[in-house]
Protein backbone atom coordinates (compact mmCIF):
# COMPACT_ATOMS: atom_id res chain seq x y z
CA UNK A 1 0.00 0.00 0.00
CA UNK A 2 0.84 3.55 -0.21
CA UNK A 3 -0.25 6.38 1.86
CA UNK A 4 0.03 10.15 1.06
CA UNK A 5 0.38 12.50 3.32
CA UNK A 6 -0.60 13.97 5.89
CA UNK A 7 -1.53 10.64 7.37
CA UNK A 8 -0.77 8.97 10.65
CA UNK A 9 0.25 5.35 10.76
CA UNK A 10 -0.04 3.66 14.17
CA UNK A 11 0.38 0.46 15.59
CA UNK A 12 0.80 -0.98 18.76
CA UNK A 13 4.61 -0.37 18.64
CA UNK A 14 5.08 2.48 16.67
CA UNK A 15 3.39 6.13 15.36
CA UNK A 16 4.31 7.07 12.14
CA UNK A 17 3.95 10.58 10.60
CA UNK A 18 3.70 11.06 6.81
CA UNK A 19 4.12 14.65 6.18
CA UNK A 20 2.44 16.53 3.61
CA UNK A 21 4.43 16.45 0.19
CA UNK A 22 5.38 12.62 1.60
CA UNK A 23 4.18 9.97 0.88
CA UNK A 24 4.90 5.83 2.91
CA UNK A 25 5.35 2.69 0.88
CA UNK A 26 4.18 -0.24 3.49
CA UNK A 27 5.50 -3.56 2.34
CA UNK A 28 5.66 -6.79 4.70
CA UNK A 29 8.32 -5.53 6.97
CA UNK A 30 9.16 -1.98 6.10
CA UNK A 31 7.67 1.24 6.17
CA UNK A 32 9.18 3.27 3.36
CA UNK A 33 9.18 7.12 3.63
CA UNK A 34 9.45 9.15 0.49
CA UNK A 35 10.07 13.15 1.28
CA UNK A 36 8.57 15.37 -0.89
CA UNK A 37 7.55 13.54 -3.67
CA UNK A 38 4.31 15.26 -4.41
CA UNK A 39 4.33 17.68 -7.21
CA UNK A 40 3.67 21.51 -6.55
CA UNK A 41 3.25 21.49 -3.02
CA UNK A 42 5.88 23.22 -0.56
CA UNK A 43 7.17 21.27 2.22
CA UNK A 44 9.13 24.27 4.07
CA UNK A 45 7.75 24.48 7.21
CA UNK A 46 7.36 27.88 8.78
CA UNK A 47 7.34 28.59 12.65
CA UNK A 48 4.46 30.64 12.78
CA UNK A 49 2.37 27.51 11.00
CA UNK A 50 3.58 24.96 12.91
CA UNK A 51 0.59 22.59 13.59
CA UNK A 52 0.31 21.91 17.61
CA UNK A 53 -0.69 18.21 16.93
CA UNK A 54 1.61 17.42 15.40
CA UNK A 55 4.48 19.43 17.45
CA UNK A 56 2.59 16.58 20.51
CA UNK A 57 3.58 14.17 18.32
CA UNK A 58 6.92 14.85 17.65
CA UNK A 59 7.74 15.79 21.40
CA UNK A 60 6.31 12.58 22.90
CA UNK A 61 8.29 10.58 20.27
CA UNK A 62 11.54 12.60 21.28
CA UNK A 63 10.84 11.99 24.63
CA UNK A 64 10.24 8.11 23.98
CA UNK A 65 13.23 7.75 22.47
CA UNK A 66 15.12 9.59 25.37
CA UNK A 67 13.83 7.31 27.94
CA UNK A 68 14.06 4.12 25.67
CA UNK A 69 18.06 5.04 25.70
CA UNK A 70 17.81 5.33 29.43
CA UNK A 71 16.05 1.84 29.59
CA UNK A 72 18.81 0.24 27.67
CA UNK A 73 21.57 1.57 29.03
CA UNK A 74 20.69 0.64 32.58
CA UNK A 75 19.49 -2.62 31.35
CA UNK A 76 23.20 -3.37 29.80
CA UNK A 77 25.18 -1.46 32.12
CA UNK A 78 27.58 -3.43 34.78
CA UNK A 79 28.26 -0.35 37.20
CA UNK A 80 26.46 -0.33 40.08
CA UNK A 81 25.90 3.56 39.44
CA UNK A 82 24.39 3.09 36.38
CA UNK A 83 22.30 -0.20 37.08
CA UNK A 84 21.76 0.63 40.37
CA UNK A 85 21.73 4.39 41.55
CA UNK A 86 20.48 5.40 38.24
CA UNK A 87 23.32 8.07 37.98
CA UNK A 88 22.99 8.57 34.13
CA UNK A 89 21.63 10.91 31.43
CA UNK A 90 20.55 10.44 28.46
CA UNK A 91 19.04 13.17 25.66
CA UNK A 92 18.50 14.11 22.39
CA UNK A 93 19.81 17.44 21.13
CA UNK A 94 20.24 18.92 17.31
CA UNK A 95 22.96 19.42 15.25
CA UNK A 96 24.66 22.24 17.06
CA UNK A 97 23.98 21.44 20.31
CA UNK A 98 20.67 22.04 21.29
CA UNK A 99 18.81 20.20 23.89
CA UNK A 100 15.61 18.73 21.92
CA UNK A 101 13.92 16.17 24.55
CA UNK A 102 15.36 14.44 27.67
CA UNK A 103 14.20 11.70 29.68
CA UNK A 104 14.08 12.50 33.32
CA UNK A 105 16.88 10.46 34.79
CA UNK A 106 18.87 12.86 36.51
CA UNK A 107 19.01 16.30 34.73
CA UNK A 108 22.19 17.73 37.22
CA UNK A 109 24.21 16.76 33.58
CA UNK A 110 21.97 18.12 31.02
CA UNK A 111 23.79 21.54 31.22
CA UNK A 112 27.31 19.93 30.80
CA UNK A 113 25.63 17.70 28.14
CA UNK A 114 24.80 20.08 25.80
CA UNK A 115 27.87 22.20 25.95
CA UNK A 116 30.24 19.17 25.47
CA UNK A 117 28.09 17.71 22.59
CA UNK A 118 27.97 21.84 21.08
CA UNK A 119 31.72 21.84 21.90
CA UNK A 120 32.29 18.15 19.67
CA UNK A 121 29.43 19.51 17.16
CA UNK A 122 32.02 22.38 16.48
CA UNK A 123 35.29 20.23 16.47
CA UNK A 124 33.57 17.09 13.97
CA UNK A 125 31.40 18.95 12.14
CA UNK A 126 31.17 17.36 8.55
CA UNK A 127 33.82 14.94 9.56
CA UNK A 128 31.74 12.12 10.87
CA UNK A 129 30.05 9.55 9.47
CA UNK A 130 27.35 7.09 9.80
CA UNK A 131 28.43 4.69 12.36
CA UNK A 132 30.55 7.04 14.04
CA UNK A 133 30.42 7.31 17.53
CA UNK A 134 32.38 10.16 20.10
CA UNK A 135 33.44 9.61 23.61
CA UNK A 136 34.23 12.29 25.75
CA UNK A 137 35.57 13.21 29.34
CA UNK A 138 37.58 16.39 28.68
CA UNK A 139 37.18 18.42 31.81
CA UNK A 140 37.54 21.46 29.79
CA UNK A 141 34.14 20.65 27.45
CA UNK A 142 32.23 20.02 30.59
CA UNK A 143 30.95 17.53 33.30
CA UNK A 144 29.40 17.50 36.84
CA UNK A 145 33.02 15.55 37.99
CA UNK A 146 35.48 13.20 36.79
CA UNK A 147 35.63 10.68 35.62
CA UNK A 148 31.95 11.55 33.67
CA UNK A 149 31.97 10.15 30.53
CA UNK A 150 29.48 11.78 27.34
CA UNK A 151 29.30 9.25 24.46
CA UNK A 152 27.55 11.08 21.46
CA UNK A 153 25.78 9.08 18.88
CA UNK A 154 25.60 11.30 15.70
CA UNK A 155 22.43 10.30 13.07
CA UNK A 156 22.30 11.15 9.56
CA UNK A 157 19.27 11.28 7.53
Amino acid sequence: DRIKGPAIIADGTQTIVVTPGSSALLIDTHVIINIGESEGQDTKVNAKEVDPIMLSIFAHRFMAIAEQMGRALQKTSVSTNVKERLDYSCALFDSDGGLVANAPHLPVHLGSMSTCVKKQAEIWRGKLKKGDVLVSNHPMYRGTHLPDITVITPAFS
